[in-house]
C-alpha cells in the first residue's frame, strides 16, 4: 500500500463512482446535502426570527417615543391652560379693585356734593 496515490489507498474501495457501493455512497451524499440544507432553513429561519424581533422591538421603542410626545404634549397644553386660567384670575381681581376704587371714589363725589350743598344753605341762610 502506497499512500497519496487515489483509489489505490486504505478504504477508497466501493466509495467510487464504479463498482459496487456506488448507491450507497451517493445515498451519504445525498443525506449530507439534504442535513446542509437544513441547517441552511434553520439559520434561515433564525435570521427571520431574529429580523422580526428586531422590527417588533423597533416598534415598540417608535411607539413609546409617540407616547412620550404626545404626554409631552399634554402637559404643555395643561400648562399653558392653568397660565390662562391664572391670568383671568388676575384680570377678574384687577377688575374688582377697579370696582372697589370707583365705588368708594363715587362716595367721596357724593359726601362731596353733600358738603357743598350744606355749605350753600349754610352761607345762604346766614
Amino acid at each position: 500500500m502506497r499512500k497519496g496515490k487515489g483509489k489505490e489507498g486504505k478504504g477508497r474501495e466501493g466509495k467510487g463512482r464504479e463498482g459496487e457501493g456506488e448507491g450507497e455512497g451517493e445515498g451519504k451524499r445525498e443525506e449530507r446535502r439534504e442535513k446542509r440544507e437544513e441547517r441552511r432553513r434553520e439559520e434561515r429561519r433564525g435570521e427571520e426570527r431574529r429580523g422580526e424581533e428586531k422590527r417588533r422591538e423597533e416598534k415598540r421603542r417608535e411607539e413609546k417615543r409617540r407616547e412620550e410626545k404626545r404626554r409631552e404634549k399634554r402637559r404643555g397644553e395643561k400648562r399653558r391652560e392653568e397660565k390662562r386660567r391664572e391670568e383671568k384670575r388676575r384680570e377678574e381681581k384687577r377688575r374688582e379693585e377697579k370696582r372697589r376704587e370707583e365705588k368708594h371714589l363715587g362716595e367721596g363725589k357724593v359726601l362731596l356734593l353733600l358738603l357743598l350743598s350744606l355749605q350753600e344753605l349754610l352761607t345762604c341762610c346766614c
